[in-house]
């Protein structure tokens, strides 16, 4: 009983993202429910190491070094400033936000990719007189949409790659149309909704906003280029996922212009928190046995995920209650033994499905949270009247891309 309490306690908490109050979010809500549940002997002490998936830790782990190297060679605040200079421009620069939030979160984990960009974002749009909101939700959209495309551009993309040992490439391959039918909603519905703030002017760009990144040099442009594609080929030759991404960490660690101390404080150990917290709660929870009953239950009604008409409003309703990252975890606990088409529809419809409500994905709650510290307020409605039309467009296109390469069946 204990065990079931905690796990409900867990996931609502994964939904409130808070407790009122005090000043608990998430990580500390997973990490406080691992504890308990260790503590009274729900899961043994001795097994807390099995139930964690290091190898996922360690994948995102490394993704983040190899990210706040990138950060630390001026890239991310080369790109904040080359967006404020396009501040007059505000259509293009819509566009450019969505291509390049995509393509980032695509190779990068997009998390970290709206943790470094959203305040560089609003506060030189600030400083150039133009209102960031419009700017900074399509960042949040197209970092999940982007995400969707790859099995590194998101924590449980990378969660079901490692469960499921798909194919880095075969998964691209699948879902790179569907995740650029969803930039192209991204782009379209926000510059509908947000046309008056996407007027055309002649603002200037203050020379504050000049000055926030140091000169880019092309030795480290090539550095950055090659450590990426260095990643991208170890996934090509199928070398395990986890230790390609700690591998080219351990190399960018080793350098002249960064501490390796410096790149390793900007690892967010709290996302890591969450998911180890996580792990040890469902494990937990699993041990119950209330999941088996549930399982019994749903194929005695002839439901399962296998199906698409079951899967894809699973995925939203989940993604937008307890999050898409706990859902994930939840659905993967729940059938332990999808097979790949399955996997493929649920990293590509949990990641999309993300958009819709501010609460659908971590990297909206990042990026909420980040422009409140750069002055900028963000709401529920904001990402709800923008994030409703762009994930019934992207999922409904997903859906029938999905049917028509035979992934899954209605």
């Amino acid at each position: 009983m204990l065990a079931v309490v905690v796990f409900a306690a867990a996931y609502v908490g994964m939904a409130v993202g808070r407790v009122p109050g005090i000043g608990l979010d998430r990580s500390g809500i997973a990490l406080i429910g691992a504890i308990i549940v260790v503590a009274a002997g729900s899961l043994p002490a001795d097994e807390v190491g099995d139930a964690i998936h290091f190898p996922t830790l360690l994948l995102l782990g490394g993704l983040m070094v190899i990210s706040a190297r990138m950060e630390g060679l001026g890239l991310y605040a080369a790109a904040g400033t080359w967006i404020a200079a396009w501040a007059h421009r505000p259509v293009a620069l819509l566009g450019a936000v969505v291509a390049g939030g995509g393509f980032l979160s695509a190779v990068l984990v997009n998390d970290v990719v709206v943790l470094a960009l959203t305040p560089l974002l609003c506060r030189a749009l600030a400083d150039a007189g133009r209102d960031p909101r419009p700017f900074a939700l399509a960042l949040a959209m197209a970092s999940n949409a982007g995400s969707a495309a790859t099995l590194i551009g998101n924590p449980q993309n990378i969660m079901i790659g490692q469960v499921g040992r798909l194919g880095f490439w075969e998964y691209t391959g699948f879902a790179a149309l569907p995740a650029l039918i969803a930039l192209v909603a991204t782009f379209v519905v926000i510059r509908l909704i947000w046309a008056a703030e996407l007027k055309s002017d002649a603002t200037p760009l203050h020379s504050e906003s000049r000055g926030t990144s140091r000169r880019l040099v092309r030795s480290d442009l090539w550095f950055a280029a090659i450590a990426v594609g260095a990643l991208l080929a170890l996934f090509a030759m199928g070398v395990d996922r986890a230790l390609a991404a700690i591998s080219v960490a351990a190399v960018l660690l080793a350098s002249r212009s960064s501490r390796s101390r410096d790149l390793l404080g900007r690892i967010d150990v709290p996302l890591l928190v969450l998911f180890a917290g996580l792990f040890v709660v469902n494990d937990a929870f699993m041990r119950t046995g209330v999941p088996e009953a549930w399982l019994s239950w749903l194929r005695e009604q002839e439901l399962s995920p296998n199906s698409l008409a079951v899967l894809a409003p699973l995925a939203i309703a989940a993604s937008n209650t307890i999050g898409n990252v706990p859902a994930v975890i939840l659905i993967l606990n729940l059938w332990p033994d999808l097979p790949p088409g399955t996997l493929h529809g649920l990293a590509l419809l949990s990641t999309l499905a993300g958009n819709l409500l501010l609460t659908g994905s971590l990297a909206n709650l990042i990026v909420a949270e980040r422009a409140m510290d750069a002055g900028m307020r963000l709401t529920f409605r904001d990402f709800a009247v923008v994030g409703l039309p762009i994930t019934v467009v992207s999922t409904v296109a997903a859906s029938a891309w999905v049917l028509a390469t035979g992934a899954m069946a209605v």
